[in-house]
């Protein structure tokens, strides 16, 4: 039975949306394609209609969840506090693809390393848009010293195994 485009486009959706929460909440070596596969109630073989091989979903995931997490401009202090709350911590299957894979991107594929690059920028971008009132050179050095400094934050509160220093590290960073 042929599949429409649409279904097509859905289908791929839904394989790319199954693969970014199983890459944050596990990371890429521990996933395999028949699980992505399962998650998504497809059949393995479906897959290769997609993608060519695991790398490609890894390189067109990480595209995907990354743009989608971008977002706008906004208000700082509202995107400092969401990104720094324990519910963000707690939720590596949702939360923020750098913080959950960064530190494994460079064991990946080139494509895979260009799209955390893209993605990269287009936080910077946002944090730097959230931050008006400073000049163009602030915004950006502001920006990559706070995202930096954030996506450092969850990793550490998520690597631990005390919570009082979590809930700190986290606070502590807010500050």
């Amino acid at each position: 039975m042929k599949v429409s485009r649409e279904q097509m486009a859905e289908n791929r959706r839904r394989i790319l949306d199954a693969a970014s929460r199983l890459f944050r909440d596990k990371g890429f070596d521990a996933v395999s394609v028949a699980e992505v596969m399962k998650a998504t109630g497809l059949t393995r073989g479906g897959f290769y209609g997609h993608f060519d091989s695991k790398d490609d979903l890894i390189a067109q995931t990480l595209a995907y969840v990354l743009a989608a997490d971008a977002g706008g401009g906004g208000d700082f202090r509202a995107y400092v506090d969401d990104y720094l709350a324990p519910r963000h911590r707690d939720n590596c299957a949702g939360g923020c693809p750098t913080a959950a894979l960064a530190a494994a991107i460079r064991h990946q594929t080139p494509a895979a390393r260009s799209a955390m690059t893209e993605g990269l920028r287009s936080q910077i971008d946002r944090a730097s848009k959230a931050l008006p009132e400073l000049d163009a050179a602030d915004r950006r050095r502001v920006a990559i010293g706070s995202f930096a400094a954030m996506v450092g934050a969850v990793i550490l509160a998520r690597a631990i195994d005390d919570p009082a220093l979590s809930d700190e590290i986290l606070e502590q960073t807010r500050e």
